[in-house]
């Protein structure tokens, strides 16, 4: 049986994150410079490739060399670099020229990563800050949002271009990228990107090698990663952290027993085939199972929960503990049964 998340919403709600206290980061100081690599690399004059080229290397130093064997996937022959960059640049030229006004001015973007690295070296210390931020234009037909050279964050800003922009309405890149899926590819989600990534940077290093793939342990690991993200961005709206929309995470808020009670009933915890856990955990435009206005990937927003109540109850685990907590145990700590 369904059980559907009600569409109507009685009751204004605004950010679910844990009310905890935000530490004080304004002293901390965080060198950060944002260069603009798609500026350079579409001034090159076409008709003198190789001069535009030696120059780019020489400015850009080594994303020049991720960027074209890498994200492009030239060959390493000087040839194919001086053929394949050309038809890159005369491809790409109208989504760069489009990208010229949304990103005339990335200096608020670059603050908001900065206020996020502020609040992972207060609670990372040790950690190693990006001190670069490179924005390029790379193809629309590979996930290169977000990616990190030495040292920085390289933004692939061809897919944040707002979620109206003409180019994503294209059969081809609705088949790449449906609505549930280009309606984030909007400025605002650059910095939560970016944290993202060094949300995964830290798990690698100090979570231990997971040995379960059942579907509660999948829940609860995306909610520390949450948890942690919210630690990072305490001023940052719950639904671009989430990838919700308003009306999703309303929805979530309000039946989130009935959600917790669907998992119970249909046995789903501790299932591990992926065939029947996928659609939980999973990028969608819906929960289906649990009908219209819910979220896709309701999985997070569950382990989510579960982890804020159980560091409600662990109040002096530091991050890195909790990032280092199996999933298991706190899901027996935790004790979790919403009302």
């Amino acid at each position: 049986m369904k059980r559907f998340i009600p569409l109507l919403i009685v009751v204004a709600l605004t950010s679910c994150s844990s009310k905890k206290k935000t530490p004080d980061v304004s002293k901390i100081n965080i060198e950060l410079k944002t260069i603009r690599f798609e500026k350079d690399l579409f001034s090159i004059d076409t008709n003198n490739m190789g001069a535009g080229l030696q120059t780019l290397y020489s400015k850009q130093g080594n994303f020049s060399k991720d960027f074209f064997f890498n994200i492009l996937g030239i060959p390493q022959h000087p040839d194919s670099v001086l053929h394949d960059a050309m038809l890159f640049i005369a491809s790409y030229k109208s989504i760069y020229d489009a990208s010229t006004k949304p990103f005339s001015d990335f200096q608020p973007i670059e603050d908001k990563v900065k206020e996020g690295l502020k609040f992972v070296h207060y609670y990372f210390p040790q950690y190693p800050l990006p001190n670069r931020l490179i924005t390029f234009i790379g193809p629309l037909n590979s996930y290169a949002g977000i990616i990190t050279p030495d040292n920085g964050i390289a933004i692939g800003i061809q897919l944040y271009m707002g979620k109206n922009f003409p180019v994503y309405q294209s059969d081809e890149i609705l088949n790449l990228y449906p609505a549930y899926v280009s309606r984030k590819f909007e400025p605002a989600y650059i910095h939560v990107n970016c944290m993202k990534n060094i949300v995964d940077d830290l798990f690698a290093s100090f979570q231990p090698k997971k040995t379960s793939t059942q579907l509660i342990e999948k829940m609860i690991d995306e909610g520390k990663k949450q948890y942690v993200l919210d630690a990072f961005l305490p001023n940052t709206p719950d639904t671009l952290k989430l990838g919700y929309t308003k009306e999703q995470l309303n929805n979530c808020l309000i039946s989130e027993k009935t959600i917790w009670g669907y998992f119970l009933e249909s046995d789903l915890l501790y299932q591990n085939d992926p065939t029947l856990i996928n659609p939980y955990v999973n990028d969608g435009p819906k929960t289906s199972e649990l009908g219209e206005g819910s979220p896709g990937n309701i999985g997070l927003f569950v382990g989510w929960q579960i982890v804020k109540k159980y560091m409600e109850k662990n109040e002096k685990n530091t991050l890195q503990q909790l990032i280092a907590t199996p999933a298991k145990q706190i899901f027996e700590e935790a004790r979790y049964k919403p009302h």
